[in-house]
């Protein structure tokens, strides 16, 4: 009698194991998907009361609140997310994400494709690690970024500081930025078809 119990209890044991597996995949799966569609309440269903986002040496700890100014952010660059691949690895899940936003856009590295641990608490996410970045052209995006950074210190100094400002008013300010280039760079195209249309006559 005794064989017979004991297998029933692994059974159960090893369904239980993988119904768990199976809801963080779907945990985050429905995490991006929210991100995607801007439902930072479903987003609070699914995240711990403390979570960690953690880049190279860089860690930042939110409560629900600080995240939700960090959704905020996000949101202004008119983010769009897709899950591209989903590993399970002991009690983590590593997610490959595709990121189009203007940022990126504008940063000439869009989509941003990127490789995240996701790892729970109590089978709610806790913590988000990025791992690798796919592709992604560093050189050409710190290029843009910086000169961006030098030409609006130098002419719109109001906006100065907009780069490190991970708030929704910094998130503007970010796009006020970039449209404060563009529309000098057209000026300028402007400017050279005018004056070799004039130096052709």
């Amino acid at each position: 009698m005794k064989t017979p119990l004991v297998i029933l209890l692994l059974l159960f044991f090893l369904i239980g194991c993988n119904n768990q597996k199976s809801n963080r995949k779907e945990t985050v799966i429905r995490y991006y998907n929210a991100f995607d569609s801007g439902k930072y309440n479903e987003i609070k269903t699914l995240i711990n009361d403390s979570i960690a986002q953690i880049n190279g040496d860089f860690i930042t700890s939110y409560n629900h609140d600080s995240f939700y100014g960090f959704f905020k952010w996000d949101s202004i660059f008119k983010s769009s997310y897709e899950v591209v691949e989903l590993v399970e690895k002991e009690d983590d899940i590593i997610v490959t994400v595709s990121q189009e936003n203007l940022r990126n856009a504008f940063l000439k590295n869009n989509p941003l494709v990127y490789k995240v641990k996701v790892s729970f608490d109590f089978g709610k996410i806790s913590k988000l690690e990025d791992l690798e970045y796919i592709d992604t052209n560093w050189e050409v995006w710190n290029r843009e970024k910086n000169d961006l950074v030098a030409w609006i210190k130098k002419n719109h100094p109001d906006l100065d500081g907009f780069v490190n400002d991970m708030t929704m008013k910094g998130a503007k300010r970010y796009l006020k930025a970039i449209d404060f280039n563009i529309a000098k760079e057209d000026f300028d195209i402007q400017e050279k078809r005018t004056t070799k249309s004039s130096n052709s006559l």
